[in-house]
């Protein structure tokens, strides 16, 4: 009789189950993602983010006269910048168009000059500077 031989290829036995094991990891990924996705939808998580008002103000100060000039150079979102002072007193605030300015009359060193933009309920700071330093 003749001998017949079958030639097994060699299987790397450690390889075998890593198929299974990611299916499974990426599974459960889907499943958390999925979870938190519907969740925010759900209770609403998303609802309460608000953006920043948008805008940009240029402030510079003249040593020689004691004065501050705030200047609306970009509009963003702001429908309004409103300007403060630690000392002196501003005329022209609120600022209601891009172009338009706001004078500090005496701004001594150290005065700190504050532009809020507003855009309905919303405000945020856009420009805050000390002056003189």
């Amino acid at each position: 009789m003749k001998k017949i031989s079958f030639d097994i290829p060699e299987v790397d036995m450690d390889e075998r189950g890593v198929s299974p094991v990611i299916g499974v990891i990426l599974m459960v990924a889907i499943t958390v993602i999925l979870a938190a996705v519907i969740a925010s939808f759900v209770l609403g998580f998303g609802d309460n983010v608000s953006q920043e008002v948008q805008a940009g103000a240029s402030i510079s100060y003249d040593a020689a006269n004691d004065e501050v000039t705030v200047t609306w150079v970009s509009e963003g979102s702001a429908t309004q910048l409103n300007v403060t002072s630690s000392a002196g007193s501003v005329s022209s605030s609120p600022i209601q168009n891009v172009g338009d300015t706001a004078s500090v009359s005496g701004a001594t060193s150290g005065t700190t000059i504050t532009v809020t933009a507003f855009d309905g309920d919303t405000q945020t700071v856009v420009a805050q500077k000390t002056v003189g330093q």
